[in-house]
């Protein structure tokens, strides 16, 4: 084995010795973490929920021909708009007009018969009462005069059916509204079969919005429900937006209409509805949308910021810095988001503590932190709030949701 020489000996341990007298570097003690915080704020909060529906017309009717004949003309414009009484289809009226001609030849033949028989029947009332003719001649004569005067009666019945049977060759639209897409061609046979509809005309103006709600949801709300169908529904405020399908807000506000008359027992739902007004004929049947409402208001609930929550376990905290600038971590209960960004506190807190918004996740519990105030958010509130009044000319509710 090769020996290291003594002369790397002594170097090596004079190294040794020199770097052993060198003072330690010195340690730099970190200083209380920075956070942002902000007070808790309190003020009346509106309950709003949104609910996923369906537009519907107030009222759909389906035309369909009375009578049987070939479909001759078909007189409207497919998704117009028809007025009551405009006219929608033609069938063929030759027939009909045929069968009137008809029924009015019998008639006057019947009115012609009656006279004879009638003269007949005045004179063997006279030659009676003079003792002429028996009392049963006399009866056969007045009974034929009224077997004719039936028959007269019958012909004239005959004849105010065959004109109606005409008047429904022409076919009208039976309300105002949105005529569909028609279901039959010029040419084809029409009114038999199972009756086949031949479109339907839809009023859209208003429109309803149909929404279900769960059971428990209705009795959560029955007594205003109640209190709400109590009222004319000209008096009923409009409250409710309508968040079209391309995320618009419709620029017409609804009022509630009525509550259905049963559960469904397939989705265990009750059907809500909610009339808008439709004047532009822009909202269509079948269309979704999000009915969006206030339904209740919180009374002076106490609010955060969103960004204050933080979750562990399935549980909601916040970090309040107390007077002596230490943290304190607490499990809060939460109820519906409010403008989009603050969250009502049910409990936890108390009005005036400061919750950091900014740092949570350097904060333990109890530590010395070093807090600086953000923006006051009622303040900020209120000034979005003048920002939209100005805008806008009225003041828009905050609320965005019940539930988070």
């Amino acid at each position: 084995m090769r020996k290291i020489p003594s002369i790397y000996w002594v170097a090596f341990s004079l190294w040794t010795v020199f770097t052993s007298c060198q003072k330690p570097a010195t340690t730099r003690l970190a200083g209380p973490p920075d956070v942002l915080v902000t007070e808790v704020i309190q003020k009346d909060v509106p309950v709003i929920r949104e609910y996923v529906g369906t537009l519907n017309g107030v009222e759909n009717a389906q035309v369909r021909a009375r009578e049987v004949g070939y479909l001759q003309t078909i007189a409207y414009q497919q998704g117009g708009y028809v007025k009551k009484g405009e006219l929608l289809f033609e069938i063929d009226p030759r027939p009909f007009a045929a069968a009137l001609d008809q029924a009015k030849g019998q008639l006057e033949e019947a009115q012609a018969t009656l006279l004879g028989v009638e003269l007949d029947a005045k004179r063997a009332k006279q030659l009676f009462g003079q003792g002429v003719i028996s009392e049963q001649e006399y009866t056969d004569k007045w009974q034929a005069y009224q077997t004719k005067l039936a028959a007269v009666t019958a012909a004239q019945a005959a004849v105010e059916d065959a004109q109606l049977n005409l008047s429904y060759t022409k076919i009208f639209s039976p309300l105002n509204g949105i005529a569909g897409q028609q279901q039959a061609q010029i040419g084809d046979l029409v009114g038999t079969g199972g009756n086949q509809v031949l479109t339907t005309v839809s009023q859209i103006d208003p429109i309803w919005f149909l929404l279900p709600i769960s059971e428990q949801t209705y009795w959560e709300y029955a007594d205003a429900f109640k209190e709400a169908m109590a009222r004319p529904e000209a008096e009923r405020p409009a409250k409710v937006e309508l968040i079209l399908a391309n995320g618009s807000l419709y620029p017409h506000k609804g009022k509630f209409a009525f509550v259905g008359r049963e559960v469904d027992p397939k989705t265990g739902t009750i059907q809500i509805a909610v009339t808008f007004p439709n004047p532009e004929l822009t909202l269509r049947p079948g269309q979704y949308g999000r009915a969006r409402a206030e339904i209740d208001t919180i009374p002076n609930a106490l609010l955060i910021p969103l960004q204050a929550l933080s979750q562990l376990q399935g549980l909601d905290q916040v970090a309040v810095v107390n007077p002596d600038g230490k943290a304190e971590i607490r499990t809060v209960k939460v109820g519906p988001v409010y403008d989009r960004n603050m969250v009502v506190v049910t409990e936890g807190l108390k009005l005036g503590e400061k919750v950091i918004v900014e740092g949570f996740q350097r904060v333990r519990q109890g530590v010395q932190v070093s807090a600086k105030e953000v923006a006051d958010s009622s303040k900020t509130q209120r000034t979005q709030d003048d920002t939209a009044k100005n805008s806008s000319g009225e003041t828009k509710t905050g609320g965005a949701s019940a539930t988070r």
